[in-house]
């Protein structure tokens, strides 16, 4: 397992990867996390007081979304699941137009091509294969392996260890090994699918699957922000040469559950949640940081004061989101409307307006 920072906040090599940027990176990678999981713990509360109808929680995997999202370049291009939220921050998502997919007043709030950062994806492992594809879009486009910097791009797809049981994921292994096609498989491997542990899903570790589609495979240490970034930024680079895919299997644990409507206590150990504590990814930075003294108390303390200043905004901002209207649906599904879908739409806006009450409103 490759590991750069341990525990402990001790940096230390690896004779394959190594963390290329210097110190005020590694303090900006704190920042990020930090920030990243206060949208997580508001989106929660959120959550607790009915302002959200589910939320599916990050806590204890900020490294490999910070560490993975900051070795992308802006050219490249990211389909995640639901959990993403780290790296839809490193792209410059607002984390309020995340919040309206959970309340239900849209089914993502941002533009795709703002970013390069797709839509979250509900069903378990089918944006594998949209990301396979748009990988071999880019190799017809031309924008793989021609030594451009700022031109050649790569694709990288997340998912969870559950999600590498699924069929669309193997089938994108399939099809990126056969086309050699420039895309990343992240697996944020956090130990359990639900409630199923991952010694019930595997028999080997996750990454050594991808000898058997004939791509490499690396696993990394999931808390550490240096190695997952070392890690991912080679596997991109891998990629945009137009060497093929690569699979990254960030070996970390969900500190949360599942999502807000699962109970963890039902089916782990509250010892393994402890143990897992100790390897806190937040943590560890915070210890490098101070105990080589790069930073001071001032620098914690205005993080702090940007993290309230977030979550102040996530909660007002999410009471203020403007409730959709029905016709909607017909507007932000399709790019371009049709003739039937206009009469559809004609039909039922007519079926709307019979609804009427004596002040004249619906």
């Amino acid at each position: 397992m490759v590991q750069l920072l341990t525990p402990e906040g001790e940096r230390v090599e690896h004779p394959d990867f190594r963390f290329d940027l210097d110190d005020e990176a590694i303090k900006g990678f704190y920042r990020d996390m930090v920030l990243t999981r206060r949208i997580d713990t508001e989106a929660t509360a959120l959550q607790r007081h009915g302002e959200l109808g589910i939320w599916a929680q990050l806590l204890g995997q900020e490294a490999a979304q910070i560490g993975s999202g900051r070795a992308l370049r802006p050219q490249d291009f990211v389909f995640p699941t639901y959990r993403e939220h780290g790296v839809a921050y490193t792209r410059g998502i607002d984390p309020l137009r995340l919040l309206g997919l959970f309340r239900g007043v849209d089914q993502g709030g941002w533009d795709p091509n703002d970013g390069n950062f797709g839509l979250y994806t509900i069903v378990i492992g089918a944006q594998t294969l949209h990301a396979t594809g748009y990988a071999m879009g880019l190799q017809r486009d031309g924008v793989v392996g021609t030594g451009d910097a700022d031109r050649d791009a790569a694709v990288v797809a997340y998912f969870g260890d559950g999600a590498s049981s699924q069929g669309d994921v193997n089938e994108s292994f399939i099809f990126a090994a056969s086309y050699n096609a420039p895309v990343v498989f992240f697996c944020q491997n956090n130990q359990w699918a639900i409630s199923e542990p991952i010694e019930r899903q595997t028999r080997i570790p996750l990454y050594q699957r991808a000898l058997g589609f004939g791509f490499p495979g690396v696993r990394v240490d999931g808390n550490d922000v240096l190695a997952t970034y070392a890690v991912s930024k080679a596997a991109l680079q891998r990629a945009r040469e137009g060497q093929g895919p690569t699979l990254v299997e960030a070996y970390t644990y969900r500190m949360g559950a599942h999502t807000t409507t699962d109970d963890p206590t039902r089916y782990r150990l509250s010892e393994d949640l402890e143990h897992w504590k100790l390897k806190d990814p937040i943590q560890r930075v915070r210890v490098y940081l101070t105990r080589n003294g790069l930073v001071d108390q001032d620098f914690f303390d205005e993080i702090d004061q940007e993290a309230e200043t977030l979550g102040e905004h996530l909660r007002e901002g999410c009471k203020a989101l403007p409730e959709p209207h029905v016709l909607d649906v017909f507007d932000m599904v399709y790019a371009e409307g049709s003739p039937e879908l206009d009469v559809q739409r004609e039909g039922f806006a007519a079926y709307l307006d019979s609804f009427e009450t004596a002040g004249g409103s619906r």
